[in-house]
């Protein structure tokens, strides 16, 4: 029997022995397969980080760019309604320009937009009213004399001289055909006026005027406005 027991103590300590070295072996494969777990999670993490920033940083970059595009949209818009305001403010002087000067400038706008000395001057209701006339008279009086001969000073400053120059210039009138008129009709605008000779409009409206010499001014405005 002690023969026996020898034999299975010794079956028993051979498969301990085994077992113990089974667990050592499974022991060491789990540590491996742990730390080959914990290193590809942390590779993963880096990765997850590392795409985070860059989406992060990208993203970044568009919200720069269309910032950045929105602030110039902005100052873009901020400047033109500045140069509008300008170019609004010179309208205004124009229109509230003191009567003698307002005749003066009209006269010389009518003088330079004729070409027949025949048209027809179309004002606002307002300036047909009150400097309608006076332009037309102050017009046609330039063109006359600028057609009709002149008489000698000597001559001109004499009673006789007055009468013979308004005697001279209506002739002239009546041959040259000078004679500028102030239509019935009126317009909705806020200043100038509009030539009419037939068919044929020349628009000399102040808001015309101004927007086109808007369109020709603005960048030389915009230098001195926003240097």
């Amino acid at each position: 029997m002690e023969g026996i027991e020898k034999i299975t103590a010794k079956i028993a300590q051979d498969a301990q022995a085994e077992i113990d070295r089974l667990m050592a072996e499974t022991e060491e494969k789990v540590r491996a397969v742990r730390a080959n777990a914990e290193h590809q999670a942390q590779q993963e993490a880096n990765e997850i980080v590392e795409k985070g920033r860059m989406a992060a940083a990208e993203r970044l970059e568009r919200l720069s760019s269309a910032a950045q595009m929105e602030r110039r949209k902005l100052e873009l818009a901020s400047k033109q309604e500045v140069l509008g305001e300008a170019f609004d403010l010179a309208l205004e002087k124009l229109c509230a320009l003191p009567e003698k000067e307002y005749i003066a400038l009209l006269t010389r706008l009518a003088l330079e937009a004729s070409t027949s000395g025949r048209e027809q001057i179309i004002f606002s209701q307002k300036d047909r009213n009150t400097v309608g006339k006076q332009v037309v008279m102050a017009a046609n009086d330039a063109l006359i004399k600028d057609r009709a001969p002149g008489l000698p000073d000597e001559v001109a400053k004499s009673r006789v001289g007055t009468l013979m120059d308004k005697l001279i210039h209506n002739t002239t009138a009546i041959v040259t055909g000078a004679g500028l008129t102030l239509s019935e009709q009126t317009r909705d605008i806020r200043g100038g006026f509009i030539m009419v000779d037939g068919d044929v409009e020349i628009n000399c409206a102040f808001e015309t005027l101004v927007r086109l010499q808007r369109e020709k001014m603005e960048k030389q405005v915009a230098d001195t406005l926003f240097q």
